[in-house]
Formats: structure tokens, C-alpha cells, sequence
């Protein structure tokens, strides 16, 4: 029989006798992993393709290398790189190519030349290699001798009139052919490979609305058209009866919930509080758990939910259909109010599946927004692509500024904070990674990429187990307060450590438009009096972390930025996310990302820079 999706030589008869299961993944989540094509072109007159081909499959081989060597998955999967059969110089070699990137599922293209080449008329410009969807750059050599820079510009030229965006890639000086890549290129190849990986990354998977919205707050109400149209992403809604009916039926790996309840109580320090609360502190943390355990299932599905033998002996009925779960990248739990007046809250849920890390070892993230605020959680989705790292779901807590400080605890810090600093916290949600400065774990990792750092840890055990032991010695659960949770809850607190750069990120809606506002800064360490008494006067039971924006005061990002949330991440992304957002025709209406860092298509140049207009006239991407 022939592979799945051919109507040749298939046996109908014996597909509809087989038994349904659940079928096997090499990852948790089932997608084509995201695939980038190499597209080396040249002249192709009789000599001086000749002259040019050695040169161009060299520059071909470098441009290879380094994604396949630096671009990864945030589960450590590579990103597949596939390159032209033959080098591209006429209309016949191009379609060689296109047969080849089709069949291969490619998503991005990056076209290579050293010299001169018949950009338009020869490489078929009018269709491009792929759909219209396909993500295309293009890196000219700059030499006097070879005109490769001559090739793209008028390559980009000939796209920007056909407005299919495209990514130049020149380097600022004269380049030598020989060793690697000049820096200036590898960081916009690395850039763009990244970016352009995130966005297949997401295409084809959905977000998961585990409940609806909550107390009003309009980043819950689930835009289903915009994830479409932005994002290339699906929406499954599902009650939170679902979580409570799992619970009741015993629909979970019972063998999993006992392995968690002894990390959990092994690893964690716990504060259940005193006096009458609704559960004892044992049952508090098992029906925490299982919501976390459930949560995940419901967005990634579990292969031993459909195990009829597994089911027998720990007391469940098996049903393939119900393991599926919905092949979710991204999740939101509306917990308030209508689960958390009667139920725990969600917050070890979401503390533990936001992390790098469960009871099961190391992994990457399970994303999950707090208060189904999707438009926070597809700004965690981005970042955590870019990255390959857990985020930070946040409260834009409190502005305070150095006289607010002055006034409250009597110290000046002004050479802290000089122009304030915000309170980030959330009830106990935070991804617990930020109880600590990664970037100290890893040799070297304060002036590395913070891709190298995330790249570090996962392929290095010694430095997980780091991570782990760091992150539990340094985070309490601690009670929820009955007033706002009835149904009683575990809120994980830790005060992130400071002098960590750290980029903060939102997504908007308006109307029926997308934005995103994206500023970065730097973590502080304020002194210990001064940090508890902010704790104090807030919610001393949920996780804290201290951050100032760069060249903008506090009150100026309070102000600017859109709703109650943002969402955090290690390391200075806001570069790598203004590309991103390029990609998916998302404007920018905020940030603070240096001129010289900024990597747009050549299209953004003739609409004057102005990213709304270019946006507006392309439309998203997926539409």
C-alpha cells in the first residue's frame, strides 16, 4: 500500500477493517517541521556560469550550514534545510526547484548569488519559488568583482513591484569568500531562518480555549478569524466541565499522578495557610495536579488514555477519541471566576506546564495563558518560537517611581531605577525558569545569544538538573487568598533575581486588526527591605519580578502599553520579534528596538518605513 494520502495503489478495504489508536508522533505536537530551501542562482550564459558555479555552491554550503547548526525548535528539533537540485539560471531550473521545495513541504526560501543573474525573467520572479505564503530573503555577496550585490537589488526590486515581500540580506563591507560568513550576515541569515521556522511552526496548530472569558477582560475574548488570518492557527474551545468530568471519571495516568505528588512534595516548599480552608492541604495539591496533568492532555493528547489494558488496571475506560487531545501549541484556562468560586485555582497548572520542567525531567513548554488572555499567550507563542525558551505571563502590576519609593520606605534608588521601574507579577502563574538567572547557568551565557543559552541547557543534562534544583529551591507555593479564590489554590512565589535582560511583549486587537508593542529592559535587584515591602503591599504570595525598560520610564510603558498583561521573556528578542511580526503582516506600534537592529523587507522601504501602511495594503498573511 502506498504512503497516507496517495489514491494510488490503496487498499480501501483493508483501511476500513483496521482498528482505530492513537497514532505515533516523533513530537508532541503532529506538524511538518518547518523546512527552508537554499536557492543558489547565477548567470547562465556559456562562461561565466562556469566561473561562478564553484563560488556559489560554496556560499550555498555556508548559508546551510548555519541554520542546520543554529536554528532549533524549542523541543530541540532542527529545522530542516533542503536545497536546489541545480543552481538556478533559467525557467527550467527554477520549476526543477519548485518540484523539489513542494514535495519537500517548504516554508522559506533564501536565495544565494555571488554574481549577476536574470532575476525577473529567468527565475520566474512573478510566481516565486512557492506560494504566496512562503517567506523569501535573499543574500547577495558584496564584492567589486562580483556583482551579487548589482543581482539583488535588482532582484528585490522586481519583488517589491509584484509586492511579494522579501528580506535583503547585503553585507555593510567589502567580503572575503573565504572562512565563515561575516557576522553582520550570519545575524540576519540566523534572524530570518528563525523567524521565518516560528511562523511554520505555528501554521496548522490550534489554540486551546479551556473555558471562556474571564471577569470581562477582553484579551479572553478568542479572536477564532485572527489566529486564522495572522497566525495559520485553529481554535477548539472547551468548557472546564471537561477538566471536572476527567477528575470525576478517573480519565488520567493514575501512575503519573503518583510519581508528581512525590516530586512535588520532595522538591517544593508549600505555605497551605491556617485556619478553615476548602480542601486539606494533601487534596489541594493532588486536585492541582491533576488539572495540570489534565490541561496538557487536552492540548497535546496521551497515547496511554487510549491503552485499553492500561485503563483496566488503573480503573478508567480507555477511549481513543478522548486521548487525542487538540494538537494545541498554545492553551488559555479562564479559571475566574466561574471554575476558581468553587475549584483551586489554576496556577500550579500554569506555573508547571509554562516551565521548562515537570515531574517527567526536562522539556520544553507547554504554553498556557493565564485567564484565557490569548492575545498574551500568541505574544508567549512568538517568543518562545524565537527563543526556544519558557515566557513570563505577567500583571502590569504597579508603576513605582523613585519618589513613590523615597515616600513608602524611605531609600533612594535612583541609581537602581533611575527612571522607575514596574512590578510584574501574577497569581503564583509565572513560568518558574524566572525564579533565576539562566544566562549564569551556562559558561559564557552573559554575552551570548540567548538562542545559544536556551541551546546550552537542553544539551547539557548537568545544567537542566541546575535549572531544576535553582528553580524548586527557590519558589514556595503558597495559599491563595480566599477573598479572590473561594475554591481554594497554590500560587507559586519567587522574586526573579536582577540584571537579566528581559524583553516584555503584547499582542492588541483593534477592530479587527492585530498589533504588537515590544520593548526591552533589564531586570532589577532592588534592596531586600525595599523589595519586601513592595511584596507586602501587593500580594506577598505570588511571584515578583522587578523590570525597567530601556531609555523610556516606567510611566511611559505603564501608559503606552495596551492591556493588564504583557508577557516576558529572557534575553533582548525585540529584533527577532519585529521580523517576526514583519512576516505575519502584524504593525508594530510600539517599541524601543534600535535603528540598526531592525530587519524588514525591501517593501517596507518604499512605503517609507511606515509598517502600518504596508501592512494594511498586503493584508495578513494567511488571507
Amino acid at each position: 500500500m502506498s504512503a497516507a494520502g496517495s489514491t494510488e495503489h490503496v487498499d480501501f478495504s483493508a483501511l476500513a477493517k483496521a482498528k482505530r489508536g492513537f497514532a505515533p508522533s516523533s513530537r508532541s505536537r503532529v506538524g511538518h517541521v518547518p523546512t527552508i530551501a537554499i536557492t543558489p542562482v547565477a548567470d547562465g550564459r556559456t562562461g561565466a556560469y562556469e566561473s561562478n558555479v564553484a563560488g556559489t555552491w560554496r556560499m550555498a554550503e555556508k548559508v546551510s550550514n548555519l541554520i542546520r547548526q543554529h536554528v532549533k525548535l524549542p523541543d530541540g528539533t532542527s529545522a530542516r534545510v533542503v536545497v536546489a537540485p541545480e543552481i538556478v539560471y533559467g525557467p527550467r531550473s527554477g520549476a526543477r526547484a519548485q518540484e523539489v521545495y513542494t514535495r519537500e513541504g517548504v516554508s522559506a526560501n533564501i536565495w544565494v548569488s555571488r554574481s549577476w543573474s536574470y532575476s525577473d525573467e529567468l527565475m520566474s520572479a512573478c510566481q516565486g519559488l512557492g506560494s504566496s505564503e512562503w517567506l523569501q530573503a535573499a543574500y547577495g555577496l558584496n564584492q567589486t568583482d562580483r556583482p551579487g550585490a548589482v543581482w539583488l537589488k535588482a532582484f528585490c526590486a522586481a519583488m517589491d513591484e509584484k509586492m511579494r515581500p522579501i528580506f535583503s540580506i547585503y553585507n555593510p563591507d567589502l567580503e572575503t569568500e573565504d572562512g565563515d560568513l561575516p557576522p553582520y550576515v550570519q545575524e540576519r541569515i540566523l534572524r530570518f531562518a528563525r523567524c521565518a521556522a516560528a511562523v511554520a511552526e505555528m501554521r496548522g496548530k490550534n489554540y486551546l480555549s479551556l473555558g471562556g472569558v474571564s471577569m470581562g477582560i477582553i484579551g479572553s475574548d478568542v479572536r477564532r478569524n485572527i489566529m486564522l488570518n495572522y497566525l495559520g492557527m485553529g481554535t477548539v474551545s472547551v468548557d472546564m466541565v471537561a477538566v471536572k468530568g476527567r477528575i470525576d471519571q478517573g480519565f488520567y495516568d493514575h501512575t503519573e499522578l503518583d510519581l508528581a505528588l512525590k516530586f512535588m512534595k520532595k522538591h517544593f516548599k508549600f505555605v497551605f495557610g491556617e485556619g478553615p480552608r476548602p480542601n486539606p492541604p494533601d487534596e489541594l495539591l493532588r486536585l492541582c495536579i491533576l488539572m495540570t496533568m489534565i490541561t496538557r492532555d487536552l492540548m497535546v493528547g496521551n497515547s496511554k488514555l487510549a491503552d485499553e489494558k492500561i485503563g483496566k488496571a488503573q480503573g478508567f475506560k480507555a477511549d481513543v477519541e478522548r486521548a487525542q487531545g487538540a494538537n494545541a501549541i498554545l492553551a488559555g484556562t479562564q479559571g475566574q471566576r466561574q471554575w476558581t468560586d468553587l475549584y483551586p485555582n489554576f496556577d500550579v497548572t500554569e506555573s508547571m506546564l509554562n516551565s521548562s520542567f515537570d515531574w517527567n525531567g526536562f522539556r520544553s513548554a507547554y504554553l498556557v495563558a493565564t485567564e484565557n488572555d490569548s492575545k498574551n499567550g500568541i505574544g508567549m507563542l512568538a517568543a518562545n518560537l524565537v527563543t526556544g525558551l519558557p515566557q513570563l505571563f505577567a500583571d502590569i502590576r504597579t508603576n513605582w517611581t523613585v519618589e513613590s519609593i523615597l515616600k513608602a520606605t524611605g531609600k533612594n534608588i535612583g541609581k537602581i531605577a533611575p527612571n522607575g521601574f514596574i512590578d510584574k507579577r501574577n497569581s503564583g502563574a509565572g513560568a518558574l525558569d524566572y525564579a533565576l538567572d539562566i544566562t549564569a547557568l551556562v559558561k559564557g551565557g552573559k554575552t551570548r545569544s540567548i538562542q545559544d543559552v536556551a541551546e546550552a541547557i537542553r544539551c547539557d543534562t548537568a545544567l537542566q538538573d541546575k535549572l531544576i534544583r535553582g528553580a524548586c529551591e527557590r519558589t514556595t507555593y503558597m495559599r491563595a487568598a480566599l477573598e479572590y479564590f473561594p475554591g481554594d489554590g497554590l500560587s507559586s512565589h519567587y522574586r526573579t533575581p536582577g540584571g537579566i535582560p528581559m524583553t516584555a511583549y503584547r499582542y492588541n486587537v483593534v477592530g479587527d486588526q492585530l498589533t504588537f508593542s515590544v520593548v526591552e529592559g533589564e531586570t532589577i535587584e532592588l534592596p531586600k527591605d525595599v523589595a519586601d515591602h513592595v511584596s507586602k503591599v501587593t500580594d506577598p504570595t505570588w511571584p515578583e519580578t522587578y523590570w525597567a525598560p530601556r531609555d523610556m520610564s516606567s510611566f511611559e510603558y505603564m501608559n503606552r502599553i495596551g492591556p493588564n498583561h504583557d508577557a516576558n521573556s529572557f534575553g533582548l528578542i525585540g529584533a527577532d520579534l519585529l521580523t517576526l511580526n514583519a512576516m505575519l503582516r502584524i504593525p508594530v506600534d510600539m517599541h524601543n528596538v534600535p535603528c540598526d537592529q531592525i530587519f524588514r523587507p525591501t517593501l517596507w522601504d518604499r512605503f517609507g518605513g511606515d509598517d502600518f501602511r504596508v501592512c494594511e495594503k498586503l493584508g495578513p498573511l494567511y488571507r
